[in-house]
This record gives structure tokens, C-alpha cells and sequence, in this order.
């Protein structure tokens, strides 16, 4: 049984488009997963074309950052034929590794792009080390874990594989209702199948009990009066938990999110790459930015917190029974395109502003910059007293010149009041 040797783990974050996947670069991903047009388990989130797979890719790598590609639905027949065109394209592309679920695929990918690493999905249910070890038999690089498994069993699992054999584990981000997230109630209500990529997430809807002698008579699901959302979870945070996942031999943390805002890549990738640099720098450290830490992860959108089945049976603590709203404390406005030499920030607005209003400058360092907006322009010099139309590219300026502290790829964010939407 081997000692587990405690290292720096690898950051793993989320991109749904190419954009994305630049703001997770610049925010401090260390990894990059990704989805193609077809073969990912989040259809409806925008994903790569072959043309932006391949931009990011080179990108990422020109950057010293890794790039995962998604192939992890559990393909039926009709399905192999593309997928195995598909696999000859990541061949050409070279991503530093696909993320696979399903046997048949495994077999298509080691028949033909064997060369680029395998990585096994939780889509998989890895909850053993002798599924860690069949898979390394087969020639798989890292398992993903089910996301079931407590650290203590995690830790077992690193004591009794190969040394060389990698664990990736979630430790920000959704949970879903059903083991390793492999759920048949979105196909079976909406014939949208997650296994397919499609989950229409029907474990946030709210839910009432129907007797059979009265059809349309509807009785609302209630347990100890905390409402009906009987299968909404928190979402999983193990900010806090750096020491812990860090002595369990994890040696990639994971982030959900491929169908997130680049404000919530950008806050979640910013807070984890400085929680955990600061944690291998000196406990102190770690200990004393903890309030940082919290306060930052809680301007992301989420349901409410909890450390998932990483310290044991969560139970009913786990889940929400009154809404299935998020929390939303910051505002995305946008991402910053370019800095004319007078100051003018050109953006694609993604929320409304006005002149006036108190906005900060998100900075990849982990510093944020208050300002005020004194001016907005439309593309064609056009003064504007708000900011209120999705997608207009604007030019804005800041008082006091604090425009030329803005950089090409900085977020701009505001305060949500700590509202719910």
C-alpha cells in the first residue's frame, strides 16, 4: 500500500465557448475542459466548433495551460459513426486529453487516437480502486470519481493504484440528483436524455402529489414545513477544504460549469488558484485569507453551499426544499475587448449600467478596482444614459482616467444588492 504524497494539484476549470476558455486561462486555470459540437454531455451549452477547438487549444498551450475535450455521452449504435470521425478530428486538433464515459467509445478512442491520454468520466461511476485499476489496465491516464465517494475513501483509493494512474475529483460547482449524475428522469419527462446531453434539469422543478381517484387534484409536497423541491441540491464548495482534498492524493480539482458566465469562471478560477497557492505557500496564509476566499466564492451564482458526501452521508442537509432560485450577489457587465489610448473601454455589454454607477474592475492578480462610470458611447460615438440593450458593443469611459488600468480580458462586474433572480 503506497504512502500518498501530498502535491499541488492541478486547477481544472470549465469553458462553453471560446471567449470562456480565455477567461479561465487569464483567471488561472492550470486546465481547460471543453466540449465539441456533438459528444458532450451539455449540448445546450454554446461548446467549440472545430475552428475554435482549435484556436483554444493552440491558445491555451501558447499560454502553458492544458486543454480536456468531452466525449462522454453513453453512445447508442447510430451514434458510432460520428463519433468516430469525431475522434479522428481530436486527433488532429491534440488536446492533452479526452474525458470518456462509455466503453464503446473508450474502445474507438484507443483505436484511434490512443496517443492523446484518456481520462474516464464520473460519468463512469469510479467509486473502487479496482475500477481504477481496470481502467489503468486499459490503458486510461486518470479516473474521475464519482462524486459519492468521502476523502477517506478517496485516500484508499490513491493508496492501492499506480502511482502514475491520476485522480480528478468536483469540488466546486451543481451536484445532480442521481448517482454520478447518470439520471433518466429528464428523458423519461421531456424525452431530452442527460445521458445524452440534454438534461432539461427537471430535479429543480417544483413537484405536487396527484391521488388516482382524484385526477387534477393537485397536494403539495411538504417535509417539515421547508417547502417542495424535493430533489434540488446545494451546490457543491470545498473552499475551505484545500488541506483536505490536498492530503487525500487529488491530484486535479475539478470545477463545474461548462454552461456558466465568464464572471463565474473568472471569480470561481481566481478564488481556488489563490486558495490553493496560498495553502502551499504556508498554512497561515491559507488560514488568513479564508474570509477572502468565502466572501469571493459567495458573488458567484449558486444555491446555497455544502461540501457534497466528502465528509460523509450529506442526508437532507444536502438539499433545498423551499426554492429553486440562485443566489446572485454579482452582476456580469462584461468582459473588456481593448483600451483605446485615451482610456475608452470597448465591451460587449452583457447587463445593464448607467452612467454614474459604482463598478469594479476585476483584476486575474485577485486585486478589484472601484470606479465610477462617466460616460457610455454606442459604436458610433453616440452618448448613452445606460447601457440596457444585450450585446451592444459600447465604449466606456471611467471618471479620473482609471480606464488605462484596464487590460484586454479583465471582467467587469457590479453588486447585485444580494438579490435573488
Amino acid at each position: 500500500m503506497q504512502v500518498i504524497t501530498v502535491k499541488k494539484p492541478e486547477l481544472l476549470v470549465p469553458a462553453g465557448s471560446l471567449d470562456v476558455l480565455k477567461t479561465a486561462v487569464r483567471y488561472g486555470a492550470d486546465a481547460v475542459y471543453i466540449g465539441g459540437e456533438a459528444f458532450s454531455l451539455r449540448a445546450k451549452a454554446k461548446n467549440f466548433s472545430r475552428e475554435d477547438m482549435r484556436e483554444g487549444i493552440e491558445w491555451a498551450h501558447a499560454n502553458g495551460v492544458k486543454v480536456y475535450v468531452t466525449a462522454n455521452i453513453l453512445a447508442h449504435d447510430p451514434d458510432m459513426d460520428s463519433a468516430r470521425e469525431y475522434f479522428r478530428e481530436l486527433r488532429d486538433l491534440r488536446p492533452d486529453g479526452v474525458i470518456i464515459a462509455d466503453p464503446g467509445m473508450f474502445m474507438l478512442h484507443r483505436e484511434i487516437c490512443k496517443d492523446i491520454p484518456a481520462h474516464i468520466s464520473t460519468q463512469a461511476n469510479n467509486c473502487n480502486h479496482m475500477t481504477f485499476k481496470f481502467w489503468h489496465d486499459q490503458g486510461a491516464k486518470r479516473v474521475v470519481c464519482a462524486r459519492e465517494l468521502t476523502l477517506d475513501e478517496i485516500a484508499g483509493i490513491r493508496r492501492n493504484i499506480p502511482e502514475d494512474m491520476e485522480i480528478e475529483c468536483f469540488v466546486h460547482g451543481a451536484m445532480c440528483i442521481s448517482y454520478s449524475g447518470r439520471c433518466l428522469l429528464s428523458a423519461y419527462m421531456t424525452g431530452r436524455s442527460a445521458n445524452l446531453g440534454e438534461c432539461t434539469h427537471p430535479c429543480r422543478w417544483k413537484y405536487a402529489v396527484v391521488e388516482e381517484m382524484r385526477p387534477g387534484e393537485y397536494m403539495p409536497v411538504v417535509e417539515n414545513d421547508r417547502g417542495t423541491f424535493i430533489f434540488n441540491s446545494k451546490d457543491l464548495n470545498m473552499i475551505e477544504h484545500i488541506p483536505e482534498l490536498a492530503a487525500a492524493g487529488i491530484d486535479s480539482f475539478k470545477i463545474e460549469g461548462r454552461m456558466k458566465t465568464a464572471l463565474y469562471v473568472a471569480t470561481v478560477a481566481r478564488t481556488y488558484r489563490r486558495a490553493i497557492d496560498d495553502w502551499f505557500e504556508s498554512e497561515e496564509l491559507y488560514n488568513n485569507n479564508l474570509p477572502w476566499y468565502r466572501s469571493e466564492i459567495g458573488k458567484c451564482t449558486y444555491r446555497q453551499f455544502t461540501t457534497g458526501f466528502y465528509f460523509g452521508d450529506p442526508k437532507e442537509s444536502a438539499q433545498i426544499y423551499d426554492n429553486s432560485t440562485y443566489v446572485v450577489e454579482s452582476v456580469f457587465l462584461g468582459t473588456v475587448e481593448a483600451v483605446t489610448d485615451g482610456g475608452r473601454i470597448k465591451l460587449t455589454q452583457k447587463n445593464k449600467f448607467c452612467v454614474g454607477d459604482t463598478i469594479e474592475i476585476m483584476k486575474p492578480d485577485g486585486s478589484d478596482i472601484s470606479v465610477s462610470v462617466s460616460r457610455i458611447e454606442s459604436e458610433d460615438g453616440i452618448c448613452q444614459e445606460s447601457a440596457n440593450h444585450a450585446c451592444q458593443v459600447i465604449y466606456v469611459t471611467l471618471d479620473n482616467g482609471q480606464g488605462t488600468r484596464c487590460e484586454a480580458g479583465d471582467i467587469l462586474r457590479t453588486d447585485a444588492g444580494k438579490e435573488k433572480k
